[in-house]
Formats: structure tokens, sequence, C-alpha cells
């Protein structure tokens, strides 16, 4: 028989495997042959200036913006992409024109390893997939897929 001593040490190591089993990577495609792509994680955290970035663990609260010049460090006066990649609840990415955000370039997102294809694009200044005002809702594009990765698109 196992002592409580061993069955608790294991659970414990399981739970800590499955933590760090989760992984998701954000990629860039920036066709416009200009700008640095940018992405942000949480308390203002520079994550990459456009090479593939890879958490260990959920990542939240990420933004991302094709710095072209104007765009301050949370993506003012751009066009912005908001992710966040979790196998616990989900991950949702979206794009953000609300004020003082603006369009800039064509910007969009594709999964991939998972809800392959689903996304969305702004190609011009009336993108009707885009966040306008805070209250608004069903913009998110939602994928429930475990260790979901993201391709931010500039351009394309």
């Amino acid at each position: 028989m196992f002592s409580k001593v061993t069955i608790a040490l294991v659970a414990a190591a399981m739970a800590f495997v499955q933590v760090r089993g989760e992984s998701h990577t954000v990629t860039f495609t920036n066709d416009c042959g200009y700008g640095t792509p940018y992405l942000w994680g949480p308390d203002g955290v520079l994550l990459s200036t456009g090479s593939p970035y890879t958490s260990n663990g959920p990542a939240d609260g990420l933004i991302a913006y094709l710095q072209i010049g104007p765009c301050g460090n949370n993506g003012e006066n751009c066009t912005l992409v908001e992710a966040s990649l979790n196998n616990a609840g989900g991950s949702s990415a979206d794009i953000s024109l609300i004020p003082p955000h603006s369009f800039t370039v064509a910007s969009g997102f594709d999964y991939y390893n998972g809800c392959d294809g689903q996304g969305t694009d702004c190609t011009d200044n009336d993108c009707p997939d885009a966040f306008r005002e805070p209250n608004q809702t069903g913009f998110e594009v939602v994928c429930l897929a475990a260790n979901v990765d993201l391709n931010i698109k500039f351009c394309d």
C-alpha cells in the first residue's frame, strides 16, 4: 500500500508536469516591407521584436502591433492585436481600434497547431471585425485547443 505522503508526492508531480506541459508560440508574418513587430506581455514586458516567442505556460494579456513610428508602448495610434493563450480557460484573440488605437496597417491573426485557420483580418479603416468601443462584444476569436499557437500578420 502507498502511504499518504507517497500519494501526495505523486499527485504534486503530476500537477507540475501538467502545468509545465502547457506551451504557446506566437509568430509574426510581416509582409509590409517596413516596421518592426512588437509583442508585449503583462506589466509592460517586451517579449519580442519580431522573432517567435514561446511561453512555457499560459500567455495571457498579450498585445502586438507593427511599430512604424507613431505607436506608443501600448500600441497607441496603431492597429492592435490582443491575445490570451491559455489551456485552462481557452484562448482568445482580437483586433482593437478602440481609441487611442487607430488603423495604421492591415493586421490580422490566425491560430495554428489547433483551431487551424480560425482568425480574422483587418485590411482597412472600415474593419468590421475590430473592437471600436470598450463595451462591444463578439469580436474575439476563441480557440479551445490545448497548446494552440498564434500567427500575427501585417500587410498580409
